[in-house]
């Protein structure tokens, strides 16, 4: 069978489904979770799938299909690593909750936060997706948060 599963990486769980099959396949993570453990674990998990792609909902700021920065309740190792190379086939990785968000958004405007082991938040606004981060923000005792999208004009 060909798809494109869907791959959500937490803190204690990574799933994995595809479209064509309601079963979610788990695997453990946590704080040693490395991404070769995660590759690994998700090719046991997709024995008998014919991979076309692959997305990746990852626990961590994503640019260009890719972690800017190691997630917070996971081990090393995500900076840097060729996705495509190791699963054979294209990937494409967003935030965690904005994967999450994308899921249950129906237009308009939609705040979405999900309680699992971290915060996780997504913003999205006529079809505009604003992860944000939220239980990440850098901040100094009485100093205000930088807003995840950039400063404030005016």
């Amino acid at each position: 069978m060909n798809s494109t599963p869907a791959i959500d990486i937490g803190g204690t769980h990574v799933t994995i489904r595809i479209p064509s099959d309601p079963e979610k396949r788990h695997c453990d993570s946590g704080l040693t979770l490395t991404l070769r453990q995660m590759v690994d674990g998700v090719r046991k998990l997709a024995t008998g799938w014919r991979l076309d792609s692959v997305s990746i909902g990852l626990p961590a700021p994503i640019r260009n299909d890719r972690p800017v920065k190691e997630p917070a309740n996971l081990g090393a190792g995500w900076l840097g690593f060729d996705y495509d190379a190791d699963f054979g086939v294209p990937v494409k990785s967003i935030n965690d909750a904005a994967m999450q968000a994308v899921g249950s958004y129906k237009g308009g405007r939609m705040l979405f936060l999900g309680l699992g082991t971290g915060l996780a938040s997504c913003l999205i606004v006529n079809h505009d997706i604003m992860p944000m981060e939220l239980a990440h923000l850098p901040c100094r005792k009485g100093e205000r948060p930088p807003p995840p999208w950039g400063p404030r004009s005016g």
